[in-house]
């Protein structure tokens, strides 16, 4: 007989979340500009704004960080960290940074180039912030049916097409493309895995061009879970043989430790090319600190070595994949349109189809995000028109992204599936009334286009009626 299982821990501690009263709610959008990054998360009830730093430890990880050597150079802390980076990456060579974005950081001055191409599946906004600062063209390269929001589901959605890159080569010369980055798993287009397969046809055709491949590695064991569960001949495999043998067909990784290292702070770059060792290790240097703490208390790199091996154990991945499906299943009964099928760290309702009568370029997917905060105190974030928007460089007009969603991030292990049914109701609600909603305008953008959502202003259209929500 098999019976349900619950979660794979015991809750030990308890934080506080407060309340509010709509009235309130409303107060602070109007103060915010109607950006949930420009809110206190103090305000926030449920908060799904981002799935990075908002892990809980584990009591493994807490025992861990009384053990931080808090030498400058040669801690016995990075030791630990760099065996368990090396265990689970199969690679050599292991530079720590205060986040992810600083590996970003570090990964697009070594292989970012002014002028020539860095292909992606879709690349996420730090690394195409950094390609524009660079003068780099970013291009995502994610198959059809990924950026479909409405397609039927399809196990590995974040999937490279090989054709688009085979051409681009051949078009422009491979001596234009100067990086392929392969994000496991796809964040944009809702957290969809690529397959192994994808992986190493992808390594393959870069290697033939001496193309250097590189993996954006922040939901690695998310990724290498819906491998083991969806790719013929990785069933009997464990968590471990899948990344190891994904990181084989790579030059370099980057990893923002916040996901799925399970730690508050932290950055990974790994690589095992001596030679991209050694400027990364100047980079990180400059930037960071010394290259054995890489900007890093030594409590948070013992934290990081046990986040880690955690985040590979199947039990875990089982809870966590499956908690994010069961609140996908609860909006799917209510008729909310989300991406399918749910990916690994979030749920991704579909702005467009959602609110239909709201154009674009009135940002479908930020108007929702506000909606949810205002009935119901639950912090999401929009990946749409605002944050993946951009100017055509000769006219002027906007040029709106394929995928127009908002994205709910679920912390790990930090929410219950009351929390979830809460989330669920809540838009089921909001769904019902959907026609009642107007759109926003954008009255704020910083000079960085591909990083304006973080301290965009917007304004609202009035609605056609009030609308009041019992959750």
């Amino acid at each position: 007989m098999r019976f349900m299982t619950a979660e794979p821990f015991r809750i030990k501690m308890v934080e506080r979340v407060k309340k509010t009263t709509k009235a309130e709610r409303q107060q602070w959008l109007k103060e915010a500009r109607y950006n949930a990054f420009q809110m206190k998360a103090e305000n926030v009830y449920i908060d799904c704004i981002t799935d990075s730093g908002t892990s809980a430890m584990s009591s493994e990880q807490w025992s861990a960080l009384m053990l931080g050597d808090e030498s400058y150079a040669g801690s016995k802390s990075f030791y630990k960290l760099e065996e368990s980076v090396q265990d689970i990456f199969g690679m050599q060579f292991v530079q720590p940074t205060h986040q992810g974005r600083a590996a970003d950081y570090i990964m697009a001055r070594i292989y970012a180039k002014p002028g020539k191409y860095a292909i992606g599946n879709m690349h996420f906004d730090t690394f195409r912030g950094n390609a524009e600062v660079i003068g780099a063209l970013a291009v995502d390269y994610v198959d059809d049916i990924g950026k479909d929001t409405a397609s039927p589901p399809h196990p590995f959605k974040g999937n490279i097409d090989l054709k688009k890159m085979e051409k681009l080569i051949s078009e422009k010369g491979a001596e234009n493309i100067s990086v392929v980055i392969i994000t496991v798993t796809c964040n944009n287009n809702g957290g969809q895995p690529v397959s192994m397969q994808n992986i190493r046809e992808v390594s393959a055709l870069a290697k033939k061009h001496n193309i250097p491949v590189v993996i954006d590695a922040a939901r690695l064991a998310e990724n290498a879970y819906f491998i083991k569960q969806r790719e013929e001949g990785y069933e009997n495999k464990t968590i471990k043989e899948i990344t190891r043998e994904m990181f084989s067909y790579c030059e370099t990784a980057t990893m923002s430790s916040k996901k799925d290292g399970l730690v508050n702070i932290g950055g990974l770059f790994v690589t095992r090319n001596d030679e991209v060792l050694k400027v990364a290790q100047q980079l990180a240097i400059v930037h960071e600190g010394f290259i054995t703490y890489g900007g890093l208390a030594g409590r948070d790199l013992e934290a990081l070595a046990v986040g880690l091996q955690e985040g590979v154990d199947e039990q875990y991945l089982e809870y966590r994949i499956n908690q994010v499906k069961y609140l996908g299943d609860r909006l799917k009964e209510k008729g909310v349109p989300i991406i399918e099928p749910t990916g690994g760290h979030g749920v991704y309702v579909d702005g467009r189809r959602f609110f239909p009568h709201i154009p674009q370029s009135e940002f479908p997917s930020q108007r929702l995000v506000v909606a949810l905060y205002e009935e119901a105190g639950v912090r999401a974030v929009e990946i749409g028109a605002c944050a993946f928007g951009a100017k055509d460089p000769l006219t002027g007009e906007d040029i709106f992204p394929e995928v127009e969603v908002m994205r709910i991030a679920v912390s790990r292990r930090v929410y219950t599936n009351s929390h979830m049914d809460v989330i669920a109701n809540a838009l089921g609600e909001i769904y019902q009334k959907r026609e009642q909603y107007r759109g926003m305008k954008l009255v704020y953008e910083g000079p960085i286009t591909s990083l304006r959502h973080f301290t965009a202003g917007f304004e609202l259209f009035p609605q056609t009626n009030a609308v009041t929500i019992e959750v």
